[in-house]
């Protein structure tokens, strides 16, 4: 196979010079001149053109020149619009849209992450603990009570709290799972109640009953005392508005007899000899009162 000739590199400039001369010229010469004559004509007025410029081309350089105009070298011809070619240019412009782009989605990412452990996962933990707590603060009631009455009620808010589970309403079982809490708060209570008394403290009083014109209920005001001597809160249901309270004292209803006897007593020397009138044990709801009570209280007078 025979060596490719080499051009030399100013001869390919002029030829390319050339080229471009033709492109500016050609439709002037397509209208004057037949296929036929084409060449020759070509080349005549190039001569021309460059003689005048002052430029000597020698007559190798023109016809390269035409025949690189009839083969359409030093054409730049545009790759098609492919995907092939869109990735090409995607790539190529890469700087330009690659940093922001993943400066974006990692702020998403941080974005996304910072939001899934702030607000999503701890609804989902909670949603998973929420059966194992009710069922274990039940257990621990259950096992804690001695009273009929608060397994009772145990087993009420138990089965109305997987009841709320099974419809996925996790705001009613939360509920519940409060309402147990708070009854095993009360059975582990254990104190003592006693009478009220102390300067600018009354230690009994009597109301009209609300809902009626005539009458009156006699409450002595008692407080809760643990076993060192501290006040406690305790739960009591208020029987005027039926409001629950957590109060340190509170009125117990007694017969007309017990209140006036206590309030002879203090009348003596001011001091309530018998203040007990009431022991709180643990697994219970409510104290044992060694007085005449009908139970109901109130926590406001």
């Amino acid at each position: 196979m025979p060596a490719q000739k080499r051009v030399p590199l100013e001869d390919l400039m002029v030829a390319m010079d050339v080229v471009d001369t033709l492109r500016h010229r050609e439709i002037m010469v397509d209208r004057e001149l037949s296929a036929d004559e084409r060449r020759e004509k070509l080349i005549e007025k190039l001569r021309e053109i460059y003689a005048s410029q002052g430029i000597e081309v020698t007559d190798e350089i023109l016809n390269e020149g035409v025949r690189a105009l009839e083969e359409e070298r030093f054409v730049f011809t545009p790759t098609p619009n492919t995907f092939t070619t869109w990735l090409a240019t995607l790539y190529v412009k890469r700087d330009k849209w690659l940093k922001p782009l993943v400066t974006f989605f990692s702020i998403s990412i941080v974005a996304g992450a910072f939001y899934y452990m702030t607000f999503i996962r701890p609804i989902q933990m909670e949603k998973a603990n929420l059966p194992i707590e009710i069922q274990k603060t039940y257990i621990d009631l259950v096992n804690n009570s001695t009273d009929m009455k608060a397994t009772q009620i145990a087993n009420i808010l138990n089965d109305e709290a997987k009841n709320a589970l099974e419809n996925d309403d996790m705001t009613v079982a939360k509920e519940k799972l409060e309402a147990l809490k708070t009854l095993l708060k009360n059975l582990k209570q254990s104190y003592t109640v006693r009478i009220v008394q102390g300067a600018g403290k009354r230690s009994g009083i009597w109301r009209v009953p609300p809902r009626s014109s005539y009458g009156k209920n006699y409450y002595i005001i008692v407080e809760a005392v643990n076993a060192q001597g501290e006040n406690v809160h305790v739960q009591i249901r208020n029987e005027e508005n039926d409001e629950i309270a957590y109060v340190k004292e509170w009125g117990i209803r007694v017969d007309e007899e017990t209140f006036n006897r206590v309030a002879q007593d203090k009348a003596d020397d001011g001091i309530i000899q018998d203040r007990v009138v009431g022991v709180k044990k643990p697994g219970y709801i409510l104290p044992l009162y060694t007085v005449s009570t009908t139970g109901a209280s109130i926590t406001k007078w």
